[in-house]
Parts: C-alpha cells; structure tokens; sequence
C-alpha cells in the first residue's frame, strides 16, 4: 500500500525575492503596479472579447480562455508575495501550500493544451480557409475548451498526489516565493529519485504531445504559405498567426527554464528570477502582444475605453 503522508510541518516559510529592508517596500510597489496592469489588461481584453459581436468567433473565444488563465496564473501567487514583502509574513499553511500548488499547475497544464488547440485552429483558418465555418464549429470549440481544463487539473491532481504525499519533517523554509515542485521536493525527507522519474515522464508525455501538435499546425501552415507563393501571402499568414506564435515562444520558453530539468540543476536565485518572468511578466505581456498585433482586438478595445469614457 502506498505511504500516507507522515509530515511533522505544519507550516512552511518562503524565502522572497529580497530579505532586504531598504528595497523591499521598492519591489511591493513594483510587483503591485505589474500585477494590477495584469489585471487591467486581461479584464478589459475579456470584456471586449465578450461584448463586442466581431470577436465572436472560435479565435477570439480561445483567447478569452487565455486571458482567464493569465488572470488566474498571479492571482495564486503573487498576493502572497506582496503580503510577504509587505507585512513579512512568510509563513503558508500544509494544506495552503498544497492547494496553491495544485492551482497553479492546473493553470499551468490548462495553457499548454489551450495553446496546442488555438494552433491547430490557426492551421484550419491557414490552410483550409474555406471550410474552417464548418469544421472548428462552436460544438467543437466548446469540447476542445472543456478537454483542456479537464486535462489541466487531471495533470495537477496527479503531481499534487505525487509531491504531497512525501513525508516532510525537517527544514520548511522554502527557495521561492511560491509553492512550486522543485522547491517543495528539495524540503522532503523521504526519497524522492522515483516520483521526480514520475513527474518528469508524465510532464513530459504530455507537454511534449501538445508542443508537437503545436509545431506540427505551424509546419503545415509554413508549407501552404510556400505552396501558394502569392502576394501578400507572407503578411497575411503572420498578422494571422503573428500573435499566437509570440505567445507560444515566450511561454515554452518560460516553461521549459522553469519546470524541464532534473532537480540537481535546481538554483534558488536563478529559478526565482525565471518564475517571476513566467507568473508575472508572460500573462502582463499576453493581452500586450494580442493587442498590439490584431486590428480587430484594438478597434473593440477603443470602442470599450469609449463605452466606460461615456459611462463616466
């Protein structure tokens, strides 16, 4: 039968970004600012997607997906740490930890598939224009949504299973600034070699199947551009494809520096930074890069800003 977990801790205790006095208050203001031009920047790209009729179609339904999840992604972790930075309270219960954990995974997990299906349904818009009506329908749309959330949180109950289950019963303090795996598995006392093998395949099966289907959609949007050879072509493919293809960069490219690496490699300081990248700077500069690439978001952003100018 498999161990229950036999933790004597009770609480663990996150090491910030800073233990300095003299900047701490600089990095609350700072965090603070980032976190609420997040918010503003998600929030008002959902309300436009939602309220304006021309966004009403499966691209523009995937996105309002991901500007959910870039609403939830520092809104697990980052109150915490400006909590901590603020009122140096550090401390986060057992079952605290657990849970952020297990959200931020699923979030995490949930983006990874979410960005696979709006790839694929940048490949049917590229190269079959003309049936892309009927075959990414609103049925399909919705079940390709559901399937993403479904497989996120199936994927962190997984690893939360795996990584809570260990026994902890000496040091609590915790390298980052956040419950995250390789910090956690650092703190634990029993051995860890066969689930971190565990964590890794399982992660890897599935990130891995999903940058596939990603990288796949884009190679046979590449051909049919080259296929086609016609003017303009190469603009239109990339106003297309532009923005979504920034965002998958900047977060495998997050991901991978954070998560894909055996735990030996593990460094604090460094890891620290490229979280904070990953929780905080990727879902501010998401709404950012959809914003500044697409005509259609900006016109209905305008008419939002103009819409609560009014109401004003």
């Amino acid at each position: 039968m498999q161990k229950v977990n036999l933790s004597t801790v009770s609480e663990f205790v996150f090491v910030g970004l800073s233990d300095a006095p003299e900047i701490r208050l600089l990095l609350f203001v700072l965090f603070l600012l980032i976190y609420l031009a997040t918010l503003a920047g998600n929030i008002t790209l959902l309300v436009a997607i939602s309220t304006d009729s021309h966004l009403h179609s499966p691209m523009y339904f995937f996105l309002s997906n991901l500007s959910l999840l870039d609403l939830l992604c520092p809104t697990i972790t980052v109150p915490k740490m400006l909590r901590a930075l603020l009122l140096e309270h550090k401390e986060i219960s057992f079952s605290g930890c657990l849970l952020q954990h297990f959200s931020l995974i699923a979030v995490v997990g949930t983006e990874i598939f979410l960005l696979a299906a709006m790839a694929y349904d940048r490949y049917v818009a590229v190269c079959h224009p003309l049936r892309y009506p009927s075959i990414v329908s609103t049925k399909l749309c919705a079940q390709l949504a559901v399937g993403t959330w479904a497989a996120g949180l199936l994927n962190s109950l997984l690893h939360t299973s795996l990584l809570f289950t260990l026994s902890f019963c000496g040091p609590n303090k915790i390298q980052q600034y956040y419950c995250d795996i390789p910090p956690v598995l650092a703190l634990s006392c029993s051995p860890t070699r066969s689930r971190e093998l565990v964590i890794l395949v399982v992660a890897g099966v599935l990130g891995s199947s999903a940058c596939v289907l990603t990288v796949l959609s884009y190679i046979h949007i590449l051909r049919e551009i080259l296929s086609r050879n016609s003017p303009g072509i190469w603009h239109k493919a990339f106003s297309t494809c532009g923005s979504h293809l920034t965002v998958v960069c900047l977060f495998y490219g997050t991901t991978i520096c954070t998560y894909v690496r055996p735990s030996f490699s593990y460094s604090p300081h460094r890891d620290r930074v490229v979280s904070m990248l990953y929780g905080m700077l990727t879902p501010l500069l998401n709404p950012i890069i959809y914003s500044l690439r697409n005509k259609e978001v900006k016109c209905a952003l305008r008419r939002v800003i103009s819409r609560v100018r009014s109401a004003l």
